[in-house]
Order: C-alpha cells, then structure tokens, then sequence
C-alpha cells in the first residue's frame, strides 16, 4: 500500500476525524485542540494515494530539551502496513535532527502498543509516569505545604 508522509500538523478536521476513527472521541476536548495543534513542535501526516489523511502525529515540549511524542494515530483499515512506524521514525527523526544530546523523549502508550514502541528503544525506565486529568483533581487548589512532602 502505498502511502506519504508530510511533514505538517493535521487540519482540526483531519484530527478530529483520524481521533474519532480509533474511538479517542470521546476522551479528546476538542474544543481545545486547535489551540494544541498550534502549539505542537511539529507533526506529521501520512495520506493514501488518494491524498486523504490516514495517520498522524505530533510532537509537543519546550522544544528545547523535553519532546513528547503525542497523537500517533492510524486508521483502523489501515493499521499493521507500516504506517504507524513511518510516523514514529518521522518524528524520532526530528528530534535527531533538531534536539540537544541528552534530549529526553516520553510518550504514554496503551498498553498494547508497548512492543510496537519497543523497536524505536522507546521503553520502561526507572522513572515512573504519572498523570491525572482535569476532571479527576477538578478545580480544587492545593496548598503550599501539600509541596513540602
């Protein structure tokens, strides 16, 4: 199957569209995501022969040191074709080409995605993840001493 990768950020459309395919509709804010879309570092689309978008990714950071690969994203019919690797080494190769030694790359994965990740050397380390979303802290205000632990 032939396809192309491009080095520019998906339309809101084009995101919107390749989110909702692998089922992230309903955990995406969209109303937000133009605004993420223009803060990313770079991103990447893949496009079929026909020139519909089909894949995407992107990175977000400082860009500077810290580059989150965020967004890897194939449409189902056409997952396990390479495309999603293409991607990756797209953005792996950016980094390479535009970040300092030393730079530090992190992504979260689903868990059936860790041996696909695996192949680029990205992988479990010492360090431990952690995340929350909006929704599960709210709007509450930590205390300063709640830092001093």
């Amino acid at each position: 199957m032939a396809f192309r990768i491009e080095y520019r950020l998906p339309t809101y459309t084009e995101y919107r569209q390749l989110c909702e395919s692998v089922g992230w509709g309903q955990i995406i804010n969209f109303d937000a995501s133009q605004s993420a879309l223009d803060n990313s570092i770079v991103g990447v689309v893949a496009t079929a022969e026909n020139g519909h978008v089909i894949g995407m990714g992107r990175i977000v950071g400082d860009g500077a040191i810290y580059f989150y690969i965020q967004d890897i994203v194939v449409v189902p019919d056409y997952q396990k074709l390479g495309i999603g690797s293409s991607i990756l080494s797209s953005l792996l190769d950016y980094i390479r080409d535009n970040g300092p030694s030393k730079s530090f790359i992190g992504l979260f994965s689903v868990p059936e995605a860790i041996e696909f990740y695996k192949r680029f050397t990205l992988e479990k380390r010492d360090l431990v993840g952690l995340f929350t979303v909006m929704e599960i802290i709210g709007l509450q205000t930590l205390e300063s001493e709640d830092f001093d632990r």
